[in-house]
Parts: C-alpha cells; structure tokens; sequence
C-alpha cells in the first residue's frame, strides 16, 4: 500500500527502496536530501547533483523530517 505525504512530493511504497520514504517518481530517499543538508550541501548543489529534484522537493524532505521528530 502507497503511502502519499507532504502534498504529494514524498510517498513510500513498499515496491520502491524498501519502502523507505522516496522523492515521488524518483529512487531518492528522503534520508538522504537530510544527509546532504545536514553535511552542509545549498539546495542549489543538490539540486545539481539530482537535476531530476526541485525545489519543493527538498522543503518536502525537510517537512517529512521535521514531522518525524516533532
């Protein structure tokens, strides 16, 4: 069962890395935009490492997170 979340940007399916929470449409988790920030990387260097993100993708990684701890 497909679990759809933070306005349809991040979704886990258990057919898709495990289901662990992914970009939708991508295999990039969740985890590691957080990683990547967290390391230090701009959205910008991200988004050129990943050019198949955007934007709304990473603030929905960092919404997913922070739901998480909250």
């Amino acid at each position: 069962m497909k679990k759809k979340l933070n306005k349809n940007r991040v979704e886990s399916d258990p057919n898709v890395f495990h289901g662990k929470a992914c970009i939708k449409g991508t295999r990039i988790p969740v985890y590691l935009v957080l990683q990547m920030l967290a390391g230090g990387q701009s959205k910008k260097q991200i988004l050129k490492e990943y050019p198949q993100l955007k934007e709304i993708d990473i603030n929905a990684a960092i919404e997913y997170g922070a739901k998480l701890a909250a």
